[in-house]
């Protein structure tokens, strides 16, 4: 490594991390992965070159964090057990979540880094009471990753009290892009829709498809978390999306014209809880200088066409 400024960066193995190294690069920042290698992909971070470091250990080791880190300037952090499998294993959720937040907060508070970026999550939010969500709105988190979510940014204010931590959260909406798992949470609903379409089969939509989810590209996640690195304001949760909610049926429309297929959705009538998700962003334009530059529809297609 060289003496210019190294970024640790928990879970950085993983599908957002490997949209936010090349750009750190880009930036001449060195970066310091420190990932358990879990869902990482380990030959992704070797074909990244110079300038990238692979720790591979458990944030639940707090000895572990905190060594490995020494001489990092800035942290972000991306490590957590996913919502779907915090909800079938939530001791395992509250040992990483938690316990991997306190180690990493209470590292950074030690090691005095100029700036932590905490990738926290619209579920903190639970069922909105209004749209856009704005994040002075009140929070409701519903499974262990959302509640560990909510409790890592208080966590992050204990320590910026007690150390002067200088810490952004950014509350990232449905996230998409290449590379993300099948399994994922949010792009479920996209893998059940694009198999059907590409074997001939229409979506089956529950309800009238009004359900909706601000869909964000993982490029445009990637880009606020480097914003967030060395904006001037510090010290407060911010939304990252696009503003738009797509509704399930919309989105099945792009879906069956990404595939280029003549089919049209069924429409499974029975009475369905419409929740909706789009994002306030007037503070990530504020505070980050971020405008989400992808499409829904033209990053959806875009997706879907370049897939194997």
């Amino acid at each position: 490594m060289t003496s210019k400024e190294t970024v640790f960066f928990t879970g950085g193995a993983g599908f957002i991390g490997l949209h936010v190294v090349p750009l750190l690069l880009e930036k001449d920042y060195n970066v310091r992965i420190f990932d358990n290698m879990f869902r990482g992909d380990r030959d992704a971070v070797a074909a990244l070159g110079d300038g990238v470091e692979l720790i591979d250990q458990d944030v639940r080791y707090g000895g572990a964090v905190h060594a490995a880190m020494k001489g990092c300037s800035k942290v972000i952090h991306a490590a957590a057990v996913s919502i779907n499998k915090s909800q079938s294993d939530p001791a395992e959720s509250m040992d990483i979540n938690m316990i991997g937040n306190h180690n990493v907060f209470a590292a950074a508070a030690d090691h005095g880094v100029d700036r932590l970026v905490y990738c926290s999550s619209a579920s903190v939010y639970g069922d909105p009471e209004r749209l856009p969500m704005h994040e002075d709105d009140r929070l409701s988190p519903q499974t262990p990753y959302c509640i560990s979510k909510r409790a890592g940014e208080d966590l992050l204010g204990f320590y910026e009290r007690r150390n002067d931590l200088s810490w952004i959260a950014l509350r990232f909406f449905n996230v998409y892009g290449p590379g993300q798992k099948t399994t994922a949470y949010y792009t479920s609903v996209i893998n059940h829709f694009v198999n059907r379409i590409r074997s001939g089969q229409p979506p089956v939509i529950d309800g009238k498809g009004e359900q909706s989810m601000d869909f964000i590209h993982v490029h445009d996640i990637a880009r606020s978390l480097v914003l967030a690195l060395d904006c001037e304001k510090s010290n407060l949760p911010v939304n990252i999306g696009t503003g738009i909610d797509t509704t399930i049926a919309q989105l099945a429309e792009i879906l069956i014209e990404a595939v280029n297929a003549d089919v049209k959705p069924i429409f499974n009538e029975r009475d369905v809880i419409a929740s909706r998700r789009a994002a306030d962003i007037t503070r990530a334009k504020e505070v980050l200088g971020f405008e989400p530059t992808i499409e829904v529809r033209q990053g959806m297609i875009d997706l879907i066409r370049s897939a194997p």
